[in-house]
């Protein structure tokens, strides 16, 4: 049970470690929150008169883990707002799982065998391709500039999380288009700040990307009506 203790709690603390990094950080960060607390359950049903079966924690740490894979895979593929639950949920459904194929693998025959061996393999292809995708190639330009327009919905502009830092994390080298919003929104803020020169600045590198006619004329509207209420 020490062992189930100590992976929760560290997966816990290394999710929410890497959650500050993400544009939508209350994302990971509630799946941080569900780890460490699993973990202090854990703690407390160690003093619990009644022993705790072997199975539950490798069982938890599978439902846990693989509900984390599929609801990760939603926010990382089609929301693209984090790609640090999946990863870390693939790991943990891969320690559940395979502990609980190795603890039948004694008395299991050897059609069962070989097929405890194929799907922990899979698992763990599943998990590098998560890892990959989601620590290796990280966060999309479009997450940055989705948090970007948040930011100046809430009224915060300046500083490491204010809008203007988000939206200079959204540069994308294959979608142009998400650079040309990007220094739209930049030029945008900079104008309602009186900042001329950082203004002319990203109006000019929006020019080499088509000028303002090739962004959306919502996109404008958006931001404008997000500023007029700051």
């Amino acid at each position: 049970m020490i062992f189930w203790i100590s992976l929760f709690l560290i997966l816990g603390a290394t999710v929410f470690h890497y959650s500050r990094a993400q544009p939508f950080p209350e994302k990971s960060g509630k799946f941080a929150f569900l780890l460490i607390t699993t973990g202090v359950i854990m703690i407390i049903s160690i003093s619990a008169p009644r022993p705790t079966e072997d199975l539950v924690a490798p069982m938890v740490a599978t439902i846990i883990g693989g509900l984390a894979v599929i609801i990760g895979t939603i926010h990382m593929s089609i929301l693209r707002d984090d790609v640090i639950i999946a990863p870390f949920g693939g790991f943990l459904l891969c320690i559940g799982a395979i502990d609980l194929l190795s603890s039948q693998w004694v008395g299991a025959g050897q059609i069962e065998q070989i097929g405890s061996f194929a799907f922990a393999s899979i698992l763990v292809l599943l998990e590098i391709y998560l890892a990959f995708k989601g620590l290796v190639v990280g966060i999309q330009g479009i997450s940055w500039s989705k948090s970007g327009l948040r930011q100046i919905h809430r009224g915060i502009l300046l500083g490491d999380s204010g809008a203007i830092a988000h939206f200079e994390k959204s540069w994308d080298m294959e979608n142009q288009w998400i650079n040309a919003m990007s220094h739209s929104a930049l030029s945008l803020i900079y104008r309602h700040l009186n900042n001329d020169n950082m203004e002319k600045k990203h109006a000019i590198e929006l020019e080499k990307l088509g000028g303002w006619q090739s962004v959306d004329e919502s996109w404008i509207i958006t931001i404008e009506n997000a500023l007029e209420i700051i």
